[in-house]
């Protein structure tokens, strides 16, 4: 059995609090909330960064910190916080046609997050698959809901098809920047 390893967050912030990780995980779940604004549409589902921002929280925090911030980010938004895509927010929002994909965030967290505690995100082809099975995570979760809202002879190309470009684009960049950030970070420690 493979050992826990730490997180980049683990490793930048050693210094073990309540504190730190409720700060770790509100900050994660803001940045999620950001994130969710640079998007536009297509059909009933945005196109945003938010994808990037559940997938890097999960290789940074780890599992249980990154599904945390991510039920963070959904229950404010449940709530009414508008930090759904286009400053949307309320129960109404997580129950319409989006609600299986912000569902998948916190799972598709927590698998990356398990991944990355056992070191995916050290390599970049490592880091490209994790990421790639985040992004399943997030596909099932949010295809299974959908096909409520459209016909189920439509639900890929309107919840699936058109965002596989924009999904690669944020796995190479993912791919690319853990491993350079863990060479950053490896390279000034002492």
């Amino acid at each position: 059995m493979q050992t826990k390893a730490l997180t980049m967050m683990d490793a930048l912030f050693p210094r073990v609090t309540i504190a730190r990780d409720i700060l770790l995980v509100l900050s994660f779940g803001a940045v999620t909330a950001l994130s969710a604004q640079a998007a536009f549409y297509i059909g009933l589902v945005p196109i945003s960064g938010q994808t990037f921002a559940v997938l890097l929280a999960g290789a940074l925090l780890g599992s249980k910190r990154g599904a945390l911030s991510q039920l963070t980010y959904l229950s404010a938004g449940a709530l009414g916080a508008p930090v759904f895509a286009g400053w949307h927010g309320g129960i109404a929002h997580v129950m319409g046609p989006t609600g299986g994909y912000l569902f998948g965030f916190v799972a598709a967290a927590f698998v990356v997050g398990f991944l990355a505690e056992r070191g995916w995100d050290r390599r970049f082809w490592s880091t490209a698959f994790a990421m790639v099975i985040g992004s399943i995570v997030i596909y099932a979760f949010g295809l299974s809901w959908l096909v409520h809202y459209v016909p189920a002879n439509s639900v890929l190309s309107a919840g699936l098809y058109p965002f596989i470009p924009g999904d690669l684009f944020k796995i190479a960049l993912a791919a690319m920047a853990l491993p350079s950030g863990w060479a950053l970070l490896n390279r000034f420690r002492l």
